[in-house]
């Protein structure tokens, strides 16, 4: 083997070990994602694609999710109008890590406190909109279904 051939070979190998090593790290990165719902129409829809996004990625351990309500969407999830699958889902997505925030706007709005929402829902007194922007400053991606 010439000596340009090895320093081509080298190159090669130390190119494939680099994509390798960068593909390695990509993957052990867990993906965090910020879904937004403000239609109460829509709710159902964004939970089954928070349910579809974990098992897409692998499990709760690939991905880390927080949902933002506001608007009309978080009469959905006060406790007492919530619909029994609703209520379902919600925990079920609980027991997978999702945080749920509720606009604490809205909440005002619709004269409900936080034991009036389902259980583990968590309130942010800046707004719905400012929560979601901070997330995505922090490095979330943002999914409006």
């Amino acid at each position: 083997m010439t000596t340009s051939t090895m320093r081509v070979t080298l190159a090669l190998l130390v190119a494939i070990l680099g994509l390798f090593t960068a593909s390695l790290s990509t993957a052990a990165e867990k993906q965090k994602v910020v879904y937004h719902v403000a239609d109460e129409d829509k709710v159902k829809f964004a939970l089954n694609n928070i349910r579809n996004h974990i098992v897409g990625v692998g499990g709760k351990g690939n991905v880390e999710i927080i949902l933002v309500v506001h608007g009309p969407a978080l009469k959905a999830f006060h406790d007492i109008q919530a619909m029994d699958d609703v209520r379902a889902t919600v925990a079920s997505l609980q027991g997978d890590d999702v945080e749920f925030n509720a606009c604490g706007n809205t909440m005002r709005a619709q004269q409900v406190e936080k034991d009036g929402l389902l259980d583990g829902m968590i309130p942010v007194e800046q707004g719905g909109v400012v929560r979601i922007a901070e997330l995505q400053q922090a490095g979330y991606l943002y999914i409006r279904p």
